[in-house]
């Protein structure tokens, strides 16, 4: 298939560009209107209880999750009687707008003491700004500019949940353009390091746009098919250009090696890369697709949309790269490396024609840095390999306490406005009003016929451990007792049908003991049938769901990359092996961010943010499915040119020492470009993206340095031969249906297994 595919290119180089080049540009333009398409939801299921809680609410009673803080202040003190007819004015004047339910306020409330400020000169307001997650974030603009500053002669500040995300929303896309300025003038500089021409360089940046705009334009057909979190457009961007710019640089690399053979022609040069690294390139792909397609049995709309970008992006990134760099190679010829702004030497062996081609200078082989790095490491491999791992697992020690919890105000920077007020309620009320749990009971009948039954129900709601107050449609309740009774507000617990109460833990509702008021609430003895809803429940039901899911995403992880590295191998070790060393540098990886997200550490190198004392917890499972498929995408870099030498000479040694020294410069090469993509993420203000953008350079760049140069070389010098073994009946299986790499064979070399080849090898030890 590759074959026919350079055939089809080579003899129309321009039409082929042309043809792209219309296709890209019809496909990109219709994707204009992608951003108003995707959402800021899918982070919540809708199966689970607390959504079903949720859902009532907004049927039954017309009332959601509290997402609105206003925080009111005035010097002359919350009970002054000018100050508390304003606050009325206020509170009458939110309860008023059909966009908001549940509204109260500390002079509305009968001026409970949650509500008020410790200095006594400020007093909260809050309710519920109703709608989807979009509905809210379009509504919560327009009162943020209403009711921030004086209102009715009140220092007023919104903030909440509300603004939060809406606020997330703001910073990410600021985010986006700012990482995105950054990125392409750094890849472009480190391109230019590498190959030394301008056009040289801006070859991979041109796949890197095409991709872009590929999948752009399919995301958009995509979004009528499915709602796409507005994430997406983060990771494909930066996937895609990463991803381009290294199935690029591995093809450009294995091109210039096969013009340095003598007699090669650029259209033969270009042929037998297709045929070695284009197999690479669609395997890779394929293992990476794999790797993001097993999100999809999280049962989660932003991972699910994630999947199916970041599946689309790794297929688009190769099909661009094995049509766009040949043609462009073909049309080019020796035009690829004018405005040469390096110069180098090139070595007297390749002078001929690499000098014709361009090629940066090369060590004799045998002579680069990673086949005598490899020779070195397969020399004393144990005491090697013993000291990486060591070095790994302290990496990895603090993983152990890692900690994730549901995003809130302090995943955003300390000079946002919802930060601000949250840091205000924190420090300055005794109150977690928007993290209260909603206990929802339906079919009751007349909740007035019953109000005794409620009332003892609450009661012993209040006396639960760290809970501060119980609303009910019979009054507030504390410690087993009623404290507040029955008012106007209290009406909303009612229904025709149904009954609700409201549940404020005395501890943040989203750390372990306040997830353990939601396990002693569903619990505790009740006179009717209830369901738990809000912010804690939804964190209970989150983390129970996704660990009931992850075994099987991880299931469908394995299974996938190791049939598919049998495939590429014919080995039953070396895809163990691979998955091994990927997933020790996942846990070195986790156990850093545990170190500076959760622990708080080295903030002055990857900039300020609010310590929760634990990671957003959907950061650790995209670093997973990025750091892994990565990892991977390495693994079938080196393991397929490793391959391709064993198979020529016989001798795994020898195999290992050659395509370490043939592709490990470009997987270094790889490697600080994909960091540099991703570590630009690290000027965020945004706390969850500052970690994937240490977390995901940090994956890439242990995988390419310490695993695939030393723990690799180490282990397959101990397997020795037993690297490759598998049963007959498997061999076969791959004989038949594996994938192979064959280039050219070096000239003057012996068959493999000779006493010629024997000696070369020897001679190299």
């Amino acid at each position: 298939m590759l074959d026919r595919l350079a055939s089809l290119i080579l003899p129309r180089p321009k039409k082929i560009l042309l043809a792209v080049l219309i296709i890209v540009l019809c496909v990109g333009g219709g994707s204009m209107g992608l951003t108003d398409r995707l959402t800021m939801g899918g982070y919540e299921n809708d199966d689970t209880e607390s959504a079903t809680t949720q859902s009532v609410l907004e049927k039954e009673f017309g009332q959601g999750r509290p997402n609105l803080s206003l925080v009111v202040e005035d010097s002359r003190g919350v009970d002054d009687p000018a100050v508390t007819a304003a606050g009325l004015k206020l509170t009458k004047e939110l309860a008023d707008n059909p966009d908001l339910g549940n509204v109260a306020s500390y002079w509305s409330a009968g001026k409970a003491a949650s509500l008020r400020g410790e200095s006594g000169e400020q007093a909260l307001v809050t309710g519920t700004v109703l709608g989807d997650f979009d509905q809210v974030n379009d509504r919560i603009e327009g009162l943020k500019e209403k009711y921030t500053g004086t209102v009715h002669g009140l220092d007023v500040k919104l903030g909440g949940l509300a603004l939060m995300n809406f606020e997330n929303t703001e910073q990410a896309a600021k985010d986006a353009s700012k990482a995105e300025s950054l990125v392409f003038p750094l890849v472009l500089i480190v391109l230019v390091v590498i190959f030394g021409s301008l056009v040289a360089a801006a070859l991979p940046l041109a796949v890197a746009l095409a991709t872009m705009l590929l999948v752009f334009g399919l995301m958009f057909a995509l979004t009528f098919v499915f709602d796409a979190n507005n994430l997406l457009v983060n990771i494909t961007t930066f996937l895609g250009l990463g991803l381009a710019i290294d199935y690029s640089l591995l093809f450009i690399t294995r091109y210039r090696e096969e013009l340095k053979r003598d007699g090669t022609e650029i259209p033969d040069a270009i042929r037998a890369t297709m045929r070695t690294v284009g197999r690479t390139v669609t395997f890779s792909a394929v293992t990476l697709a794999v790797a993001f397609l097993s999100l999809m049995v999280i049962p989660f709309g932003m991972f699910q949309s994630i999947a199916v970008g970041g599946t689309v992006t790794t297929l688009a990134a190769a099909l661009a790269t094995l049509v766009i760099v040949p043609a462009l190679l073909a049309w080019a010829g020796p035009r690829i490396d004018r405005l040469r702004l390096i110069r180098r030497k090139p070595r007297a062996e390749a002078a001929g024609s690499a000098a014709s081609a361009g090629a940066a200078a090369e060590p004799a082989e045998g002579q680069g840095f990673w086949h005598r790095l490899a020779v070195v490491v397969m020399r004393r491999p144990a005491p090697l390999a013993a000291g990486v791992l060591v070095l790994m697992a302290l990496l990895a020690s603090p993983v152990v306490d890692l900690k994730m919890r549901l995003p809130d105000e302090q995943i955003l920077p300390k000079s946002a406005q919802s930060a601000q007020v949250a840091k205000v309620v924190q420090e300055n009320f005794n109150n977690r009003e928007a993290q209260a749990l909603q206990v929802v009971a339906r079919n009751t009948g007349d909740p007035a016929g019953r109000e005794k039954e409620i009332a003892d129900y609450a009661a012993t709601l209040s006396r639960l451990p760290d809970v501060a107050r119980v609303d009910a449609l019979t009054g507030s309740y504390a410690k087993g007792e009623r404290v507040v009774p029955p008012g106007e507000l209290n009406r909303r617990y009612a229904g025709e049908d149904a009954t609700y109460l409201s549940v404020v833990p005395a501890v943040d509702g989203l750390s372990e003991r306040g997830e353990a008021i939601v396990d002693r609430v569903r619990d505790a003895d009740a006179p009717f049938a209830i369901t738990v809803g809000g912010q804690p429940a939804i964190s209970v039901d989150t983390f129970d769901l996704l660990k009931e899911r992850l075994p099987y995403a991880l299931g469908i992880l394995a299974v996938g990359t190791y049939v598919l590295l049998f495939l590429l191998t014919g080995s039953l070790l070396l895809p163990l092996m691979a998955m091994a060393l990927s997933a020790l540098s996942l846990s070195a990886t986790f156990g850093s961010l545990v170190f500076v997200f959760q622990d708080g550490h080295l903030q002055w190198l990857v900039g300020d943010f609010i310590n929760t004392g634990a990671i957003t917890w959907t950061t650790p499972i995209l670093i997973s499915a990025l750091g892994f498929g990565l990892s991977m995408d390495y693994a079938v870099f080196i393991l397929s040119r490793v391959k391709e030498e064993y198979d020529r000479t016989g001798d795994n040694q020898l195999a290992v020492a050659t395509g370490l020294e043939r592709v490990g410069k470009v997987v270094t090469y790889a490697a600080i470009i994909l960091s540099l993509v991703f570590v630009v993420m690290l000027t965020s203000g945004i706390s969850y993206m500052k970690a994937l953008g240490l977390g995901v350079p940090l994956a890439i760049l242990l995988d390419a340095t310490l695993i695939r140069g030393i723990l690799l070389p180490a282990a397959m010098r101990l397997l020795g031969n037993r690297s490759w073994w598998a049963p007959a009946p498997l061999r076969r299986l791959h004989d038949r249906y594996g994938l192979s790499e064959e280039g050219h064979p070096v000239a003057g070399a012996a068959p493999a297994g000779t006493e010629a080849e024997r000696e070369r090898v020897a001679s190299r030890r």
